[in-house]
């Protein structure tokens, strides 16, 4: 269907004579039309969010250089929840102070990247600095000390809550096959609807409401107004 077929189906419309004896045509805006637009209002909302999204984990990575990494404890709640994602930039290792909070590898078991916070800050004379540090959460300081590796950390700048949780879901094998079909199933619907759209432009009679004297207009009133 035509968008030009779907805003006369979807508006209710009235003729109205004036005093030179032309007409003009009322259209007036109906539910329809409003679910309409606030259909499009969301729709265009969401596309912004992802874009944004996009940019920030994929793009500015690139661009900017710093990182990102999704929390999955609590140990620094309430300030990183799990499903947060941290973003950290790089600074002079030399420079850390206690307090900051920074993303680095432990120097025990799976050498995972932890994300805590420093407690206790050793200088040695050869210039190496090896940290201690704490979750926010946590009872204790973690049971290691741990020497910076290089001339730089990342340390913690900004946190953007849940996107890591959005992530996870993302990269779901169930969502990930849904997301597939499902948009193989709207590129045929939207092929479909374009040829129905072309069928009916070609019929006769389609098009905009003229007045007496030849001339098209048409005045839009307000959702809600009566006459």
């Amino acid at each position: 269907m035509s968008s030009s077929t779907a805003t006369t189906a979807a508006t209710e419309s009235s003729a109205k004579h004036r005093g030179d004896g032309s007409s003009r045509v009322v259209v007036r805006p109906t539910a329809g039309g409003a679910l309409h637009v606030l259909g499009n209002v969301v729709t265009s909302l969401v596309l912004v969010a992802c874009l944004a999204a996009f940019l920030l984990l994929a793009v500015g990575p690139h661009v900017f250089g710093y990182r990102t990494a999704t929390m999955l404890t609590g140990s620094m709640e309430p300030g990183i929840s799990p499903g947060d994602v941290v973003v950290t930039v790089p600074r002079p290792a030399a420079d850390v102070e206690v307090g900051d909070v920074i993303s680095y590898h432990i120097p025990i078991e799976d050498h995972r990247v932890e994300t805590h916070r420093i407690t206790k800050v050793v200088r040695g004379d050869d210039g190496s600095v090896a940290v201690q540090t704490q979750g926010d959460a946590n009872e204790g300081v973690d049971p290691w000390t741990a020497t910076l590796e290089g001339d730089t950390v990342w340390q913690m700048t900004a946190v953007v809550p849940h996107v890591g949780k959005a992530i996870q879901w993302l990269r779901a094998p169930v969502v990930q096959h849904g997301v597939l079909w499902g948009a193989l199933g709207l590129l045929v619907v939207l092929g479909l609807v374009r040829i129905w759209a072309r069928d009916e432009d070609g019929e006769p009679g389609a098009g905009t409401p003229e007045t007496a004297d030849g001339t098209d207009e048409v005045l839009r009133e307000p959702a809600g107004s009566e006459r």
